[in-house]
């Protein structure tokens, strides 16, 4: 007969027994999901997330394998693609963006995560805090959601006779709502006024440039999402189109020809990712583990966008920029 200690114990063991099957990965090695917005391919997100995982000591398919999940721009697969991914067993799951976040953490309660450029990890509700994040998430944020003044103020700076702002997001972004809803704030203090302008889908890009012409706005705030991101060079190409200047949420849409941007680098957000992963796979939980602020703003400007543009950049403002495209 077994004591009452032995059952215990042996009713203790087979619970966690899924848990340390997870763990131990049926004696392979750890298993590291990538639940990820865009296609299969070459994209600077994975090689950023491979640069990381290398200069933490591993090598896919050696020490670690890594399952990719592809959402091909689509945010409604996230869900479904976090749930396969759930069922693989992984050692930790590594999301970027918001929506693939909130996805990865609706799968599981229990399997760690590790977001990357989240705009308000708080208040999108992954986290109860940045310092103990608690539960199974952690990561790194972007900030994007607290830096709408700021962009008002440098967009302002580059146009500053403009009082219209039209506001491009996507409504089922919760990111872009957040970020949206902190511009009311900011804008009256600065003598502007917020036209906004839903996007849900790319089909509907060309309307929203038509009706900011048709509401005379002056300037474009461009909210940074998975939507917005993945389709960066047609609405960089329809704001050179409408001649409206535009400040955006990430760099990525200056370097596809955007007018500027101010935002933490995400690539390297990425990268850092992977030193959470370190720590969750040598036994670190993830929600003793702090979540880490952009510790760089960078701001960067197209000359060659606003001269096609007849702006004139304040030189004030290309002494502070991180980095000018000419």
């Amino acid at each position: 007969m077994l004591s009452r200690r032995d059952f215990l114990a042996g009713t203790v063991a087979a619970l966690s027994a899924p848990v340390a099957a997870a763990a131990q990965q049926a004696g392979g090695p750890p298993r590291i999901g990538f639940l990820f917005y865009g296609s299969p391919g070459q994209s600077p997100e994975i090689e950023a997330f491979r640069k990381g995982l290398t200069e933490a000591g591993y090598v896919d398919a050696q020490n670690v394998a890594v399952e990719y999940r592809f959402a091909g721009g689509r945010p409604e697969r996230l869900s479904e693609l976090a749930t396969q991914l759930v069922a693989l067993r992984p050692s930790v799951i590594v999301a970027p963006g918001t929506p693939a976040a909130v996805a990865a953490k609706q799968a599981t309660g229990e399997i760690p995560i590790v977001f990357v450029g989240v705009a308000d990890a708080v208040g999108s509700g992954l986290a109860a805090s940045f310092a103990r994040p608690a539960a199974n998430v952690t990561g790194l944020t972007s900030n994007s959601a607290q830096l709408g003044g700021k962009r008002l103020e440098l967009l302002k700076a580059v146009v500053p006779k403009a009082s219209r702002i039209a506001v491009l997001y996507n409504p089922g972004d919760s990111s872009n709502v957040l970020a949206s809803k902190e511009l009311e704030q900011s804008a009256p203090a600065l003598g502007l006024t917020l036209q906004r302008v839903e996007v849900r889908k790319p089909a509907e890009f060309e309307s929203a440039f038509a009706e900011m012409t048709r509401r005379q706005a002056q300037a474009l705030f461009g909210a940074a999402g998975l939507l917005t991101t993945s389709h960066r060079q047609a609405l960089v190409h329809l704001a050179a189109k409408a001649r409206i200047p535009a400040i955006w949420g990430e760099r990525q849409f200056v370097e596809s020809g955007g007018l500027m941007s101010y935002a933490a680098d995400f690539y390297d957000q990425i990268r850092r990712s992977a030193l959470y992963v370190d720590k969750i796979l040598k036994g670190s939980k993830p929600g003793d583990l702090p979540i880490e602020q952009p510790m760089k703003l960078d701001l960067v400007i197209n000359l060659k966008t606003a001269r096609a543009l007849g702006l004139a950049i304040p030189q004030s403002l290309l002494l502070q920029a991180d980095r000018v495209i000419d």
